[in-house]
């Protein structure tokens, strides 16, 4: 049954079913309850595409992340999903897996789909969205980056500022007496790089040498337990380690005490995110809290504004916070 079904059943005219089923308060209660009770009758489900071409808005949006198994991604894109959908739009969710070519696929198909926006989730985007093939693409709809930037004319970011991130849990473990510090990177983006310029700006800051301090290795529990073996065959005892991620962290401290090293007494152990993963360590990880949850809410907020209100707005940057534990 369509429109006109609806009409004629209803005795009305097409304009005023249209009114209806937009909420328009045009039209007169005792109409408004006629055509609805013949809408309710026939179960009648107005056509989302039909929908969108008076609206202009197919009420859609795209999220693109790396991988939805990892906990920091998960939070974020979960949080955008529930509050996108009760906001009343339907989500596409992709997984690129951090790959050029299936990012540049993916685009190409949320772009035929002509969704009303799109939120990117990593900063690895940062890269990966470059060139003129991509950027044509990322042209034809507002785009919100989840802690990345992209120099478009419309885009913009809600970031965190990882950089300080580090400096804090840095100026931490040096005000506990800590100063033989190593920092783990786990990853090559930009959030990673900011990560590892705050941990050198923290050391340059509380005067200590940073030179072969800065340890590189894989993003798994594994990597964090490997990178431990490693330091201690070369005769290395830090009495501070600092992760940029909470689950190469939880393998730093399996590593230290599998080697009957006290944590925190002899080494303490910092992560990044303050996720699940800090919490179920033995001791719980000391952690920096860099709120996906809050970066989430703020990409919908500013997306959707975008798209309702079709004005210019301006990029967002959140404070991390140390979240202090058994670790250190």
């Amino acid at each position: 049954m369509n429109i006109y079904d609806i009409a004629r059943e209803a005795g009305v005219s097409i304009a005023t079913v249209s009114r209806v089923l937009n909420h328009k308060d045009t039209v007169r209660a005792d109409t408004r309850a006629k055509v609805e009770k013949v809408l309710k009758r026939c179960n009648y489900a107005p056509s989302a595409i039909a929908q969108g071409m008076v609206s202009k808005s197919l009420h859609t949006v795209a999220v693109l992340t790396v991988d939805i198994r990892d906990s920091h991604y998960a939070r974020t894109a979960y949080t955008i999903e529930r509050e996108f959908g009760r906001r009343g739009y339907e989500v596409i969710l992709c997984n690129t897996g951090g790959d050029r070519a299936e990012t540049l696929r993916t685009l190409q198909a949320v772009a035929q789909k002509q969704v009303d926006g799109l939120i990117l989730v990593g900063s690895i985007f940062n890269t990966i969205c470059q060139g003129a093939e991509m950027e044509n693409l990322l042209r034809k709809m507002p785009v919100v980056l989840a802690n990345g930037t992209l120099a478009l004319p419309d885009a913009y970011s809600v970031m965190v500022d990882d950089c300080r991130g580090v400096e804090m849990a840095v100026e931490h473990l040096v005000k506990t007496g800590r100063r033989n510090l190593y920092y783990i990177k786990d990853k090559s983006t930009d959030s990673a790089a900011a990560k590892t310029k705050g941990f050198l700006s923290g050391m340059a800051a509380a005067g200590l040498d940073a030179d072969g301090h800065i340890l590189e290795t894989g993003e798994t529990l594994e990597d964090g337990i490997r990178v431990v073996q490693q330091l201690l065959a070369e005769g290395i005892r830090p009495d501070g380690i600092l992760c940029g991620e909470d689950l190469t962290a939880a393998g730093v401290l399996k590593s230290l005490l599998r080697a009957g090293i006290r944590v925190p007494e002899e080494t303490a152990v910092v992560g990044y995110d303050n996720s699940t993963y800090a919490r179920l360590c033995e001791p719980e990880l000391t952690s920096v809290d860099n709120k996906p949850e809050q970066v989430a809410l703020l990409c919908v907020q500013l997306l959707q504004s975008r798209i309702e209100h079709g004005e210019d707005y301006s990029s967002v940057t959140l404070q991390p916070e140390l979240v202090q534990r058994q670790s250190s």
